[in-house]
C-alpha cells in the first residue's frame, strides 16, 4: 500500500537530487593577462594608453633605500615591452594616469608624498604636484578642465591642482575620507560621474563608497554613498556611472548604480598555480576598461609584510612569487528582480 509516509520519502528524495537555481552572481572567468618579470612584486597602480598598452606601478615601501620605483609597460596581448626604473623616485608607488589635455604621464609616489610627471619611454621625472602635512597620496583623477584631483589616504583630504600642476589646494577635508580599519588606507580610487557633478571615493579602512557633490567646480558635503565593500580600494566609473570598485579584502571587483546598490560581482580566488601565481583575483587593487575588458592589478599584498595586521588572505599573498595582471570581461551580467 502506498502510504503519505512513502510520497513524502519520495519528495525529499526529488528535491535532493534534483539542482535548485540559485541567485549566486555570474562572476565571470578572470584571466591572466600579465606577468611581472622575475624579481619583481605588488603592481598597484593600472592605467592604459589610447593603443591599449598598459602601464602598471609596483608598491614596495620595503625595499632597500635608494630603490627607485618601478613602472611596467604592458602590449595590448600581455607582452612586456619595457621595464623602467622612475627617475627621483621612491620604492613605494601607487595610482597613475595620462592626463586628458597634456598627455602627461602622472605617477602618485606614495613614498615621497608627490605626483611626477614621468617620461613612459626612460623613465625621466619631474615633480608635477606637492602637498602638505603627512600625507598617503593614492589615487588621482581629472575633471573636464583639466584638473587634477588627488586623495591623501591618512589625512582625509582631496586634493586639487591645475592642469600644469604644482602646489595642491585642499578641495575637500572629510572624516569621512579617514579611517581606523583594515587596511589602513581611508581615501583611495577617486572618479567622476559622466556630468562631472559627483566625485566618489572609496575608502578602503571603512569598506565605504563616499559621494561628493560638485556644482560650479566647488564641492560640496561629502556623504557615504554605500556600505560594506570589503576593502574598496581602486575604482572607475562607466558610460552609465556605474561604479566599479576592487574589493581587496574579498578578491572581487564590485559594481554598484548611481544610487549604491550592487548591480554585479565579478571574479574570485582560487588559489595559487604551479609558478606561484594567483588564480583570478587576490588583494585587487586597480582597474581600468579597454576594448570590452576589465583588466585589474592583483597586488597580493600580505599586510604583515608592510607592519600591518593577519587578514584572510595573508598567507595566501605570502606563497605568491609570480606576480600578475588580470582580466576579465567587461560585463554586467543579467540580475533576476
Amino acid at each position: 500500500m502506498f502510504s503519505l509516509r512513502h510520497a513524502s520519502a519520495l519528495i525529499v528524495t526529488f528535491l535532493l537530487l534534483c539542482p535548485i537555481s540559485a541567485g549566486a552572481w555570474e562572476r565571470g572567468d578572470v584571466e591572466k593577462f600579465a606577468t611581472l618579470p622575475a624579481g619583481n612584486a605588488n603592481p598597484e597602480g593600472l592605467t592604459v594608453d589610447a593603443n591599449g598598452n598598459l602601464y602598471a606601478t609596483t608598491f614596495a615601501p620595503t625595499a632597500p633605500a635608494g630603490q627607485l620605483g618601478r613602472l611596467f609597460v604592458f602590449n595590448p596581448h600581455g607582452q612586456l615591452l619595457r621595464q623602467l626604473s622612475i627617475a627621483g623616485s621612491s620604492s613605494a608607488l601607487l595610482g597613475l594616469g595620462f592626463h586628458p589635455q597634456t598627455g602627461a604621464l602622472l605617477v602618485i609616489d606614495f613614498g615621497n608624498a608627490k605626483v611626477l610627471s614621468v617620461d613612459p619611454t626612460n623613465g625621466n621625472s619631474s615633480v608635477f604636484a606637492t602637498v602638505t602635512g603627512s600625507a598617503g597620496l593614492n589615487a588621482l583623477t581629472f575633471d573636464q578642465q583639466g584638473n587634477v584631483y588627488i586623495s591623501d589616504s591618512f589625512q582625509g583630504i582631496i586634493w586639487k591642482t591645475g592642469p600644469g600642476g604644482g602646489p595642491a589646494v585642499a578641495w575637500v577635508t572629510s572624516a569621512l575620507l579617514t579611517t581606523t580599519g583594515v587596511p589602513g588606507f581611508g581615501a583611495n580610487g577617486v572618479g567622476f560621474n559622466k556630468a562631472f557633478s559627483s566625485l566618489f571615493v572609496a575608502n578602503t579602512g571603512n569598506d565605504t563608497i563616499v559621494e561628493i557633490p560638485v556644482s560650479g567646480g566647488a564641492p560640496g558635503t561629502p556623504a557615504v554613498l554605500t556600505n560594506s565593500i570589503n576593502g574598496a580600494d581602486g575604482l572607475i566609473l562607466d558610460s552609465d556611472d556605474n561604479i566599479w570598485v576592487a574589493a581587496n579584502q574579498a578578491d572581487e571587483i564590485v559594481v554598484i548604480d548611481k544610487t549604491g546598490k550592487v548591480i554585479a560581482k565579478l571574479g574570485d580566488f582560487d588559489g595559487i598555480d604551479k609558478h606561484g601565481a594567483p588564480i583570478g583575483l587576490l588583494f585587487p587593487a586597480s582597474p581600468v576598461q579597454f576594448g570590452g575588458w576589465l583588466y585589474v592589478t592583483n597586488l597580493s599584498l600580505d599586510l604583515r609584510h608592510v607592519g600591518g595586521p593577519q587578514t584572510v588572505d595573508s598567507q595566501w599573498a605570502d606563497k605568491v612569487t609570480s606576480h600578475t595582471i588580470a582580466r576579465i570581461r567587461a560585463r554586467i551580467p543579467h540580475v533576476r528582480e
